[in-house]
């Protein structure tokens, strides 16, 4: 039975997720959705978000994203974890019947969890208990075990409050810069941030190390490696040389070489082969 208070709080996200490269499995005994955190969260959770997949006597299924600046905090069976920012394409190899849970906290929002730079867990896999003082195996299979999206929201935020650090006052400041550079398409540099936010470049990167885990560099260029994602998707001709003036590069070469780095494919062929789908 669904819990009515938590099904009203939690809102299922209907904006296009960014940097899906495949869309999740679908059929029978899959599914996929995405939920806002109850509002006393929203300061740390950006969203929850729920797969599950049915490949029963189908080959497995390696589903692929391009990751944003954020901590994700992933429950499955024998396998719950605390994943830091990757920096390069994030790839899982789907196969059986299984499913996950996921907390994406919002960019900054984990440094008040982990009391300790951000930057030392990129591109790295802890265990909860690295983080956390809880009964792992209890837990996941108290969340995994329900058939309600509902309940596990319930569950992880119950897990979530009962460990709830002090609001550290450098996050808002974190996420406006952060959001300002996904939506400035102007930004192209780390100069660009420093002129619009007046702050000293080396305090910039101070604060992205402790608080994001990846340099604002690396954040400017996932942005607009996603912004070009999604226009190669959309099925409009692109005018690549165009495309890479726009999005900072000084030339097409280097903007393809960046963009078959972190995709697997070059910008013609992904735009040939590959739809970025919810």
């Amino acid at each position: 039975m669904k819990n009515a208070g938590v099904e009203r709080m939690a809102r299922i996200k209907s904006d296009k997720p960014k940097g899906v490269l495949k869309p999740p499995p679908g059929g029978e005994g899959s599914h996929y959705a995405r939920y806002h955190p109850s509002p006393d969260l929203e300061f740390f959770v950006e969203h929850y978000w729920i797969v599950q997949w049915n490949l029963t006597g189908q080959e497995p299924r390696l589903q692929e994203t391009l990751p944003h600046p954020s901590i994700h905090l992933v429950f499955q069976r024998h396998s719950s974890r605390v994943v830091g920012v990757v920096t390069g394409r994030f790839s899982i190899l789907l196969s059986g019947r299984d499913g996950v849970f996921g907390i994406k906290f919002l960019p900054g929002a984990f440094y008040p969890f982990l009391k300790s730079p951000v930057s030392r867990i990129t591109n790295k896999v802890l265990c909860l208990t690295d983080v956390f003082d809880v009964d792992v195996h209890t837990l996941e299979d108290a969340i995994m075990s329900q058939t309600c999206d509902y309940k596990m929201i319930e569950l992880a935020e119950a897990f979530l409050r009962e460990r709830l650090p002090d609001r550290d006052e450098k996050v808002p400041e974190v996420r406006r810069i952060v959001e300002r550079i996904l939506t400035d398409r102007e930004i192209t540099s780390v100069d660009d941030v420093v002129d619009r936010t007046g702050m000293n470049k080396r305090a910039l990167q101070r604060l992205f190390s402790r608080y994001v885990g990846a340099s604002p560099k690396w954040v400017i260029k996932r942005y607009r490696l996603l912004e070009a994602a999604e226009q190669l998707a959309s099925n409009q001709p692109a005018d690549l040389s165009r495309l890479a003036v726009d999005l900072g590069y000084f030339d097409q070469a280097h903007f393809i070489k960046d963009f078959k780095s972190i995709v697997g494919k070059s910008p013609a062929e992904f735009a040939k082969s590959t739809a970025l789908e919810p």
